[in-house]
């Protein structure tokens, strides 16, 4: 066996530990958000993963206190879209996507350390492990449509998987963020542990030695039941807020037929004012364009959900929301973005073809 050497300085750290390859995003200066080398680099971990018969598993992490993952490093991409090159941007999402749709395929189980910031690409990342460890520090979220882009990295499909019905639209529209334990309610992780027993947590993985079944579920179980002294019991199965979420947002076709929904909720009530808010701050067109996906999308195979995740990507970079978006939130920070068209009963039909 050739062991996996560390490599401190590189965006991404290998380590070979037992029989655990540890990968680590090591960006903790901007959370560890993901450029177009370290998609390779996570490309080349597994590649390594699959092909070194000593490593049985991969523990994925991010370095600094802040987060796993933030997502994309949306600078560089809209500084290549303003130079005119957009099809840097591209380059980026179809690597990306491969690195995310390889997860779901993996074949060895992959558990992820997700605390803190995990948005976005992160959770891109995490939506194809076997176990997504969460902490009372973990935030989730899809923000992409306030900065004039759509949720990707497969969870247009994904979603539906994972989540109680309604929650698909309403985390992908609002970008709404759960923390802690609401993680694993709403199944976008499968453990809950205090942020101080992670590196216990890891010192029992790079411990284990018993063999694992070839059966990738099976074998997460394994390591699952190894750390189990330090995961907490799972939160409660139902709040009120799940029935409001399926009332209001499943199944909804069009943004009219959602608006027209939300317009029947109580004009006293706390989350229906505060989504009002958050739809009306966000690119109607991107808005439009995330709910198309989630209709095209839902119950397809996730490579079907990934090329049509695609399509829209290239379609949204070219839109002047994208760039704009990100001027307003990242660059400037004025959060005073110009959308085109500027409200969602002005945007009209999208000239794209899933």
């Amino acid at each position: 066996m050739t062991p996996v050497p560390p490599s401190i300085a590189s965006p991404v750290r290998l380590h070979q530990t037992g029989h655990a390859l540890v990968v680590t995003l090591n960006r903790p200066r901007v959370i560890n958000s993901l450029n177009l080398e370290m998609v390779r680099l996570l490309q080349a971990a597994l590649q390594i993963a699959t092909t070194e018969a000593q490593i049985r598993f991969v523990l994925l992490r991010g370095a600094g206190e802040r987060g796993f993952c933030a997502g994309a490093d949306l600078k560089i991409l809209a500084q290549a879209v303003q130079a005119g090159e957009a099809w840097r941007a591209d380059q980026f999402f179809q690597e990306e996507y491969a690195v995310d749709l390889a997860i779901h395929e993996f074949s060895k189980p992959i558990l992820v350390l997700a605390d803190g910031v995990t948005m976005g690409g992160g959770l891109g990342l995490a939506a194809g492990a076997d176990l997504v460890i969460a902490t009372e520090r973990t935030r989730l979220a899809l923000p992409e449509t306030r900065i004039g882009f759509i949720p990707d990295v497969g969870a247009t499909g994904w979603l539906f998987q994972k989540c109680p019905p309604g929650y698909p639209e309403f985390l992908a529209l609002t970008g709404y963020e759960i923390q802690g334990g609401e993680t694993v309610r709403l199944g976008l992780a499968q453990a809950l542990t205090r942020s101080v027993h992670l590196p216990l947590i890891e010192a029992a993985l790079a411990g284990f030695r018993l063999p694992l079944p070839p059966d990738r579920r099976a074998a997460a179980a394994l390591l699952r039941a190894e750390i189990a002294l330090f995961l907490e019991a799972p939160p409660t199965l139902s709040c009120p807020l799940d029935d409001w979420v399926a009332q209001h947002f499943q199944g909804q076709q069009t943004l009219p037929d959602l608006l027209a929904s939300l317009s029947t909720c109580s004009l006293e009530s706390l989350i229906c004012r505060e989504v009002w808010s958050r739809l009306e701050e966000r690119s109607p067109t991107a808005l439009a364009l995330t709910l198309q996906l989630l209709r095209h999308n839902e119950g397809r195979p996730l490579p079907e959900v990934f090329a049509a995740e695609a399509k829209a990507a290239a379609f949204m970079v070219r839109h002047p929301d994208y760039v704009e978006g990100i001027r307003a939130r990242l660059l400037d920070k004025d959060d005073q973005p110009r959308w085109s068209p500027a409200s969602l009963a002005a945007v009209g039909p999208l000239p794209l073809d899933l």
